[in-house]
């Protein structure tokens, strides 16, 4: 569209009421779409735990560049490493204490 006939289109617009209609379709769960993005476990692991990348690299013994390519989904962890995680996924309180208490 050219800019005038945006401007005349746009003229007739009720922007509020527009937006206000989106929301009731939000809420009533009519959404256009939705996106399912499976984060690599990694990445759960260690908001469950609530540790920086740094802490949580360190407790796993590798460094923040490894860690943050587990994240990332650029690397994969050796298989001790994903059983280390994924215990760590499921019990995030076991590496808070490990990292308050060494």
């Amino acid at each position: 569209m050219t800019p005038q006939e945006l401007v005349q289109r746009d003229a007739s617009r009720d922007l509020g009421a527009e937006l206000l209609e989106s929301v009731r379709q939000m809420k009533a769960g009519h959404a256009a779409k939705t996106h399912h993005i499976d984060a690599p476990l990694a990445l759960t692991a260690r908001m469950k735990s609530g540790l920086s990348q740094s802490d949580f690299a360190k407790l796993f013994g590798v460094s923040l560049r490894t860690l943050k390519g587990w994240e990332q989904g650029h690397k994969n962890p050796g298989r001790a490493a994903r059983t280390l995680i994924a215990i760590a996924e499921r019990h995030p309180d076991v590496l808070r204490d490990l990292a308050v208490h060494p």
